[in-house]
């Protein structure tokens, strides 16, 4: 069971850095940093994270996939330029 989530200042967090590292391992307990009352950053238990990561790795594998067999379809791909100019880079 994880506690509930917790807001802290960045120089409270700065404080307790060590207790809000052991409470997410432990306990499951995310912390948000804040400043001036606006969240900046949490500090959350690393298994959520990976989770997080192993569904984004998942959702790009997919897409890939699909932007495959668009190709093997007949689709012409999007060159690199034409993209790097759609999205602004």
């Amino acid at each position: 069971m994880s506690e509930p989530a917790a807001e802290l200042s960045i120089s409270d967090a700065r404080d307790s850095l060590a207790d809000i590292v052991s409470r997410a391992h432990y306990a499951g307990r995310i912390t948000y940093v804040t400043r001036r009352g606006q969240r900046l950053a949490a500090i959350v238990p690393a298994e959520v994270v990976e989770a997080i990561e192993r569904a984004e790795d998942a959702s790009n594998v997919a897409a890939a996939r699909e932007a495959l067999t668009r190709i093997d379809a007949g689709d012409t791909p999007i060159p690199l330029i034409d993209l790097r100019d759609e999205l602004g880079l």
